[in-house]
């Protein structure tokens, strides 16, 4: 099954790459992300040699709606940016463009090793499935409540040229990640009666979410938002950072009260 999910993976990325390459845009790459989550969500139930059981549909669609979420919110952001700044140096590289759309389909695949790993024996007669849900739900709750407060916020014009202090992001710089890593973390641990009889393979599945933990703590995710919010926010930002825990959500010392705003240039 993992192969199959490679090639699935390979094959959609490969596609959208040949467009945003030969178009030259930057609105199908979070469309092509959230579309190969749900095409291997679905693939998953279809490849079944027998009618799949209502835990394994549940599990799709755990999947498929936190994809359609988060990918109609990405859309609708890159539709109304226009341009994604960090293709800038590789949309006339088309060799450098192409490791980008390699290393998504891998992403994915990695995201998805507990489905590749656990799926065809999944069980739900266990207390790991309730608490599994129960975190999956917290993650998707905060990663939409999340991305709603930054898209109100950010649509305020009083607001410009301050970085989001409100909502969860008044106790977390960025709880939109913290939200997606407990979507996926929920789902391994909903998966875990699939490994009964073999741990080894529920320790290799853990791969999956921690490929995703290590992705935005260190690679791609957070470090870049940090290093660009520092540049854009200036003293703002590094005030709010100082009492703001990075990731998870935290109440220690004092949370970040809304920047004061800033001051209009005279003409």
């Amino acid at each position: 099954m993992l192969l199959e999910f490679f090639l699935v993976s390979l094959g959609i990325n490969a596609v959208f790459f040949a467009c945003a390459a030969l178009l030259r845009t930057d609105k199908v790459t979070d469309l092509s992300y959230s579309l190969t989550f749900i095409v291997l969500a679905l693939w998953s139930i279809l490849r079944l040699p027998a009618e799949p059981t209502l835990w394994q549909v549940l599990l799709s669609g755990m999947v498929i709606l936190w994809a359609v979420r988060l990918g109609g919110y990405l859309v609708y952001r890159i539709h109304a940016m226009g341009v994604d700044h960090r293709f800038d140096r590789m949309r006339s590289k088309p060799l450098v463009f192409a490791r980008f759309w390699i290393l998504q389909a891998l992403t994915v695949v990695a995201v998805m090793l507990p489905f590749a790993l656990g799926y065809d024996t999944a069980r739900a007669d266990s207390p790991w499935v309730w608490l599994g849900g129960a975190v999956w739900l917290a993650g998707l709750w905060l990663e939409t409540v999340s991305d709603a407060v930054k898209y109100r916020f950010r649509a305020q014009p009083e607001n410009n040229g301050l970085p989001v202090t409100v909502g969860p992001w008044r106790y977390s710089r960025h709880p939109n990640y913290f939200g997606e890593m407990l979507v996926w973390w929920g789902i391994w641990l909903a998966m875990l009666p699939a490994w009964q009889a073999n741990p080894g393979l529920a320790l290799l599945a853990a791969l999956g979410p921690f490929s995703l933990t290590i992705l935005l703590l260190f690679v791609s995710g957070i470090p870049l938002l940090e290093k660009a919010a520092a540049v854009r926010y200036g003293k703002v930002w590094d005030e709010y950072a100082a009492q703001t825990s990075i990731l998870v959500p935290w109440f220690a010392g004092k949370a970040a009260s809304p920047p004061p705003s800033v001051p209009k240039k005279k003409r």
